[in-house]
């Protein structure tokens, strides 16, 4: 076929080896910004592209591109309206992450929840009473608030069930939910101990969780943010974490990504952070790379993509 496809060169071999035998030719990136793509691939016909921002007027440098593979579900770092105008497909991996995602929610849930890493990393350091001011608290009786009910927020509730907690949603795009009752937005963030977001971003609800929603929850309360930084009001989120108006939060996912070392979250004793690893596994990263591998394929093959975002013109 002799196509040209450009990929991060951390790509799962699993999504190279597909991508090699389906007879495409890979250009492997050390990034997929856009002035990396630009500069070392301007003239392949498709892209595997991770979280960098791909901007609108990139398209105009690259007259042969056909099709714009995300690597993962959330698609906001492109345009794909745009790029749907200039013939271009956008598509997802809705399939490939969202028990993974499910499992890392649970994880930092049950580690905020008794403050894990904040101890073990103060007894690596000797401090040996840390554990006594920084006790956990029970998930058992409480209520979790999922923001999002899609594949990730579904499997999520499914889950937490195991542990006795009462389980509220909010999804204004949906009308009932087998693990847990449907809420309005005021409803859940005033009554639930936890809240965990999973949500895309939208116009609608971008910056969303913000001083007054922080100022409506509970002071016991945490945030658990695996969806998106844009979600979260990252200022506010840091004035209510210094002040103590909620009891802390956990976050994957940051307006800047990497985090700057400069930021004053990594002052806080009460905010468990990670460097946006919710689908960060072997058998993940391998089913994403492989499914966005075969997106560029058939798309490159003259066939509709099975996992689009838009639609060409």
């Amino acid at each position: 076929m002799g196509k040209n496809v450009a990929i991060p060169q951390g790509l799962s071999q699993a999504g190279k080896d597909y991508l090699i035998n389906h007879g495409m030719d890979l250009v492997e990136l050390p990034d997929t910004k856009a002035e990396t793509i630009i500069s070392q691939a301007p003239n392949v016909d498709g892209i595997v592209l991770m979280t960098e921002p791909f901007p609108n007027e990139t398209i105009k440098q690259m007259p042969n591109l056909k099709v714009i593979a995300r690597h993962g579900v959330g698609f906001d770092n492109v345009d794909p309206n745009d790029m749907g105008e200039n013939n271009v497909w956008v598509t997802i991996t809705p399939n490939a992450n969202a028990a993974t995602v499910a499992e890392t929610t649970l994880a930092e849930i049950l580690d905020i929840s008794k403050n894990l890493t904040a101890i073990s990393d103060s007894m690596r350091k000797g401090v040996f009473g840390y554990k006594s001011s920084h006790m956990g608290f029970d998930l058992a009786g409480k209520t979790l608030g999922i923001m999002g009910y899609g594949r990730i927020g579904k499997m999520v509730a499914k889950k937490v069930r195991s542990l006795d907690m009462d389980i509220l949603i909010y999804d204004p795009f949906v009308k009932f939910a087998e693990y847990g009752k449907i809420v309005d937005k005021g409803t859940l963030i005033a009554n639930s101990d936890v809240i965990t977001l999973h949500m895309a971003v939208t116009p609608e609800n971008e910056q969303g969780i913000d001083r007054d929603a922080f100022r409506k929850m509970k002071k016991s309360a945490v945030l658990i943010n695996l969806g998106r930084g844009q979600l979260v009001n990252q200022n506010d989120l840091l004035e209510a974490l210094k002040t103590h108006e909620i009891r802390g939060a956990a976050l994957d996912v940051f307006n800047e990504e990497p985090l700057p070392l400069t930021s004053e979250f990594y002052k806080l004793d009460n905010v468990l952070l990670t460097p946006h690893i919710a689908s960060n596994t072997t058998e993940c990263m391998a089913r994403m790379a492989v499914d966005s591998a075969s997106e560029v394929v058939r798309v490159l093959s003259g066939e509709q993509p099975k996992w689009p975002v838009n639609s060409v013109e």
